[in-house]
């Protein structure tokens, strides 16, 4: 299930969530502009590795992505879903709502992990933190979303 777009207008311009998108848009541009070797020094130093752990990681890691697909899903469910929950919280706060959601699901990923070697990265915690949101501060809003089923597509 994809979703399109929410039935919910907002009254501000979504500055921050923007931001947030081309932040992460320009970290993987340049994450693609390096060889293999650089570009895995570049994830083990900045991605979230519970066995060696660096505190500037639990940020750092919330702007990494391991594909395309991985960066397009995460920042599409972003756009339709942060710029309410912005519009409610206003920037400010809703900046520290995104950071801080990201900051517990790293957290909670290296306090079950403890030992992994596997870097941990990408923004997907931060913004099922933002999908939560949404759901409490919009319970009846629809979503048109798409439904591919098998070789057919489909919009409920």
């Amino acid at each position: 299930m994809i979703p399109l777009r929410d039935t919910i207008r907002s009254n501000s311009t979504p500055v921050v969530t923007g931001l947030i998108i081309l932040v992460n848009v320009l970290v993987f541009i340049y994450m693609l502009t390096l060889d293999p070797y650089t570009q895995n020094h570049f994830i083990a130093q900045y991605a979230l590795t519970p066995s060696r752990l660096h505190l500037s990681a639990i940020i750092t890691s919330m702007f990494l992505h391991g594909g395309w697909m991985h960066l397009i899903g995460n920042m599409w469910f972003l756009w339709v879903y942060g710029d309410n929950v912005e519009d409610v919280l206003g920037h400010g706060k809703y900046l520290m709502f995104y950071l801080l959601c990201g900051v517990a699901a790293a957290l909670t990923q290296y306090a079950v992990n403890l030992d992994s070697r596997v870097p941990t990265l990408g923004a997907s915690g931060a913004i099922a933190g933002v999908m939560g949101a949404y759901l409490i501060k919009f319970p009846h809003s629809r979503i048109l979303t798409l439904i591919p089923i098998f070789f057919f597509l489909t919009t409920v």
